[in-house]
């Protein structure tokens, strides 16, 4: 098993969680409000957390596989060695947003969240634990990037032999 193919795994794995927690939390959170009538005081505030997780790991999972939301129109009208080299291109963009914005702004966002112990205000954890997601989604998304020009450069080297 190839180490990309291991964190897919792990990917898919916390994902399930995630969406596990998320669902039972949802179905606590309904029936305290309707059936109980005592509505919970967290589950809205760990709703919002598990989809912050959800999305930005699932947002790292879906780079991963290929089956992020594109539209292929010009794709489709490229010949192999200029989408070979559009494709390389797009992921060295991939890579500087991911580690200008998600890694080293998220750093600091959840860096400045544990110094200023900021508190969520129903679970009471430190928020920095929730954005750490963003940081973490950074990083994965860069290695994919980096893993798929890898893999279309040594495609290329295919393409220009042919």
């Amino acid at each position: 098993m190839t180490f990309r193919a291991r964190i897919d795994k792990v990917l898919e794995i916390a994902l399930v969680v995630l969406m596990g927690a998320l669902v039972l939390d949802v179905v606590w959170q309904v029936a305290s409000r309707y059936i109980f009538s005592n509505p919970s005081s967290f589950t809205d505030e760990l709703a919002t957390f598990l989809l912050i997780w959800v999305g930005l790991a699932g947002a790292a999972y879906v780079k991963g596989k290929h089956e992020h939301l594109a539209i292929d129109i010009l794709h489709t009208k490229m010949g192999p060695r200029t989408l070979n080299h559009t494709m390389i291109f797009i992921n060295v963009l991939v890579i500087i947003f991911c580690l200008a914005i998600m890694v080293v702004g998220g750093s600091w966002l959840v860096y400045t969240r544990f110094v200023l112990g900021q508190l969520s205000a129903a679970l009471q954890i430190p928020v920095g634990y929730v954005y750490a997601i963003v940081p973490i989604s950074g990083l994965l998304m860069t290695y994919y990037a980096i893993d798929d020009i890898a893999h279309l450069v040594k495609n290329y080297k295919t393409l220009k032999q042919a």
